[in-house]
């Protein structure tokens, strides 16, 4: 097996001056940062006290899970001979909150409209959306369903 690492630093930015003393007293934002890429600014969820104008770590989650699927389901079209010519997914997902807290996703669904050039393709297309599925590192790695309401056109 062949090993990648990835790395970033994260920041917390919330301090307002009294650090967590009280749980109210603070605020959830934090700046990621990549090497040599822009920075990214986040926060908790809104219900958590998070500032809605950043991205959540929740909303990270399912894109990282929507984009590597659309890179390997591009990568296979390109293998198959199907020249994809525009995608798009609006993809959802549901995390249930326990009594204590903690959470963890049920489940997301990834609704990708996908146009192609080979009209007599299209059956395969929408076959390889299992495929990409099968081979994301993202979706390999969750422990909850990840469907699939692909439409092409």
């Amino acid at each position: 097996m062949k090993a990648h690492n990835y790395a970033l630093n994260l920041r917390w930015t919330g301090n307002t001056g009294n650090g967590t003393k009280n749980y109210t007293g603070y605020e959830r934002s934090y700046q990621i940062d990549i090497s040599g890429k822009p920075s990214l600014e986040g926060s908790s969820d809104p219900s958590f006290r998070g500032d809605r104008s950043k991205y959540n770590p929740e909303e990270l989650f399912l894109m990282s899970i929507a984009a590597c699927h659309m890179l390997w389901y591009l990568h296979l079209c390109a293998d198959a001979g199907i020249t994809v010519i525009s995608y798009e997914d609006q993809a959802s997902g549901t995390m249930m909150e326990a009594a204590n807290g903690s959470g963890s996703f049920e489940r997301v669904i990834l609704k990708p409209s996908v146009a192609i050039v080979e009209k007599g393709k299209k059956e395969q297309a929408t076959i390889l959306h299992k495929k990409a599925n099968a081979m994301c590192f993202i979706a390999n790695s969750c422990n909850f369903p990840i469907l699939h309401e692909p439409v092409i056109l």
